[in-house]
């Protein structure tokens, strides 16, 4: 595998989606990796594979069922009901502790194997919705562990790190997959597709974004 290839974390959401063809206009070579962890919207392994078909890149779906038993959460204890509410002082009951942290380390792994350094994944800081994993501070500080761990350069590139959802709207459709992430991407955490259930903060978030979006390019379309 040429120096030029990423791995790029793809679990069918909007933020992943957009990554994964970010990484196709950076990088020569591309593949993506996707984990089923007993998560309760578990449709996005299929959509993420169905995705990456579309877009000609290699996919493999590993199984890490054990995160799910590590700890109570909505996401993986489907007895839970999703937080409809953030709380300001404590992370949403849909964080999975650790998730972030094993899933970019088992892709550090499979990427080493194929003699590839550059890791690709849609956390955001700024729409960050209380995970301490999504933040740029864990990120910097995973991707010196890997590089210490492996005796390896690795580099996790975060595209969305400081992006809000409406700016993530809008480079879908700078990389012209408006319409792809609008309606085949799953963010919703109870598992339905495009624009979801309506009422879990990731359908809340995703939508609040797309009509801050769509009020801009209108406000745009409308000075010229």
């Amino acid at each position: 595998m040429s120096k030029d290839s990423a791995l790029v974390l793809l679990s069918g959401g909007q933020d992943s989606t957009v990554c994964l063809y970010w990484a196709l206009q950076h990088f020569s070579g591309v593949e993506a990796i996707c984990f089923r962890y007993g998560q309760r919207h578990e449709i996005e392994v299929e959509i993420a594979q169905k995705i990456a078909t579309q877009a000609h890149v290699p996919f493999r779906v590993i199984d890490a069922g054990m995160i799910g038993a590590l700890n109570d959460n909505a996401l993986t204890n489907h007895s839970i009901e999703v937080d409809k509410a953030k709380n300001q002082e404590f992370p949403p009951n849909t964080f999975v502790p650790g998730r972030n942290l094993l899933f970019i380390s088992i892709a550090a792994i499979v990427a080493r194997e194929k003699k590839i350094f550059d890791l690709v994944t849609g956390v955001s800081q700024t729409d960050f919705s209380g995970y301490p994993d999504c933040r740029d501070s864990f990120i910097c500080s995973l991707n010196e562990t890997l590089n210490l761990t492996f005796d390896e350069q690795f580099v996790i590139h975060t595209p969305l790190m400081w992006k809000d959802k409406q700016a993530v709207w809008q480079l879908a459709a700078e990389l012209g997959i408006f319409e792809l992430v609008k309606n085949e991407t799953i963010t919703c955490y109870n598992g339905i597709p495009a624009s979801g259930c309506g009422e879990c903060p990731a359908c809340l978030l995703r939508q609040r974004g797309l009509e801050q979006y769509t009020v801009s390019v209108h406000h745009n379309s409308y000075n010229y």
